[in-house]
């Protein structure tokens, strides 16, 4: 049996806000496909809470349904078995009716590892907290996930951190960021320290820039009146974006235990140098989609999904972003993300420096930088472009083309969703792929003075078309640079 499938200890997972989207859509499934692979036992539980009033059955039925949409091959068996595990509790964070049944059932089994999963709005988190330390629920075998975001800002993220503080100590708390849980990303370690190929030209000599994109084709829809509320850059850049480039640019830890990876993490972020009011004009873009097409069909604008036309609300951005230190000094990370885009796609590219001298006739074709691309979604995999001769006569004929490594192809499985190997990471008590509290900090430090320069200018976010990549000041962020968006690098 491989280490990735080492069955857990029992334990209890309790889902707060388990009758929403990210529940139903994507842990709920999740925890299936683990417990089909056999690393969930039958004695652990999975219990959902929310306010609707439902109970076990009319829940049951639930997760039943949203497993069968999204798991495509089903064993009826294996299926009745999972949902035998699954219990529901109606609980209102902010009402004491039901907490004491609550508690005493958690309390039947005290051997288990508790899960506590706040799939909730970051406004709960510290109500769910202090109820589960008022009844004990909070022991050593105890730990929190919470989802991002957390807090606005840095002031507010610092008042859940300190309210979820007074009751788990900081190894039972574990922010989850479902993008380092992808596989690709992992990878990068492994790339990076694991091939004496990369890590010696990991650095400004000979790297020439990197671009980290986020791109999405759906637009706000359901949730538009959070969306309104916190923007892409709440949203993506803040949290799952600055991972990706903590990921690229961080110093070979001195091993992989938990802190000595998040260690180098916090480096990074504490050391992007600032945007503000000085200079964000010239280093960020914000942009807001109007109506168009997104996979051949028409979709509306931003202001009407929104129902209003008054906001000033960002459904993309891109920045320009620059790490001041030695290794990563004048290279520029250009990033970006935003809804109603043309593709669906999560990818990490590292263009490297140009030849200083070509060998080469002009007429043989153009002499192209090499460039790695990492692709988180939707195929995750590798491509390195290498330039090659093209083959057969005729003389010496230059080409760009990828070594190109498909996950699934190169090892015949599907990879497993992001979430299935970070809620197990959390039961296991291995908080690598978490964010520490610092770095939740350090994040807002860079993030703030964003935010408020763009408060400060009082400018509408710049229109673009659905269906487009952003405005076309986007565009010329980049290329006033002489560089471009990789578009094709996929």
């Amino acid at each position: 049996m491989t280490a990735s499938l080492l069955p857990t200890e029992p334990f209890d997972l309790v889902i707060f806000g388990g009758t929403g989207d990210l529940a139903v859509r994507k842990l709920l499934p999740a925890m299936y496909h683990r417990f089909v692979d056999g690393q969930i036992s039958t004695t652990s539980r999975i219990i959902g809470v929310a306010r609707e009033g439902l109970d076990d059955a009319g829940y049951r039925n639930q997760v039943r349904e949203a497993v069968e949409k999204s798991v495509p091959h089903i064993v009826p068996a294996t299926l009745d078995a999972f949902i035998a595990m699954i219990g529901y509790r109606s609980l209102d964070a902010r009402k004491a009716d039901g907490w004491d049944e609550f508690a005493s059932m958690i309390g039947e089994h005290p051997d288990h590892i508790r899960v506590f999963y706040l799939s909730t709005s970051p406004e709960l988190f510290v109500d769910i907290c202090e109820r589960l330390g008022s009844y004990g629920l909070n022991g050593e075998r105890s730990r929190v996930v919470l989802e991002k975001p957390i807090g606005r800002d840095l002031a507010s993220a610092n008042a859940i951190n300190d309210a979820v503080a007074r009751v788990f100590n900081e190894s039972q708390t574990y922010r989850i960021d479902h993008y380092l849980g992808k596989e690709t990303v992992q990878n990068l370690l492994a790339l990076r320290f694991g091939n004496a190929l990369f890590e010696p030209l990991w650095n400004s000599s000979h790297i020439d820039h990197v671009q980290i994109t986020v791109a999405e084709t759906v637009g706000v829809g359901h949730r538009a009146g959070y969306y309104d509320r916190a923007g892409a850059l709440r949203d993506m850049v803040q949290n799952h974006i600055l991972q990706l480039v903590c990921m690229v640019a961080m110093e070979p830890p001195s091993s992989l235990s938990p802190d000595a990876v998040r260690d180098e993490k916090l480096k990074v972020l504490r050391s992007l140098r600032p945007i503000n009011a000085s200079n964000a004009g010239q280093l960020t873009v914000r942009g807001q989609y109007r109506a168009g097409a997104a996979e051949g069909q028409g979709v509306p604008g931003y202001f009407d999904e929104l129902g209003s036309d008054q906001s000033r609300t960002e459904t993309f951005v891109a920045l320009k972003a620059e790490i001041g230190n030695w290794r990563w000094a004048g290279v520029p990370f250009y990033l970006r993300t935003g809804k109603r885009l043309p593709s669906r796609v999560s990818e990490i590219v590292v263009t490297f420096r140009q030849l200083p001298h070509s060998i080469f006739d002009p007429a043989s074709g153009p002499l192209l930088p090499n460039r790695l691309t990492l692709r988180l979604q939707p195929d995750e995999g590798v491509k390195l472009w290498l330039t090659i001769k093209h083959p057969g006569p005729g003389g010496l004929r230059l080409r760009h083309v990828p070594l190109d490594m498909s996950f699934a192809t190169a090892f015949g499985v599907q990879q497993p969703d992001a979430y299935e190997r970070l809620i197990l990471d959390v039961v296991r008590g291995n908080p690598t792929l978490f964010m520490r509290r610092d770095e939740v900090e350090a994040a807002w430090n860079w993030a703030g003075p964003i935010l408020e320069a763009w408060e400060a200018s009082g400018e509408m976010p710049k229109a673009y078309t659905a269906g487009t990549w952003g405005p076309s000041a986007a565009v010329a962020l980049i290329e006033r640079d002489g560089r471009t968006w990789a578009e094709d690098a996929s």
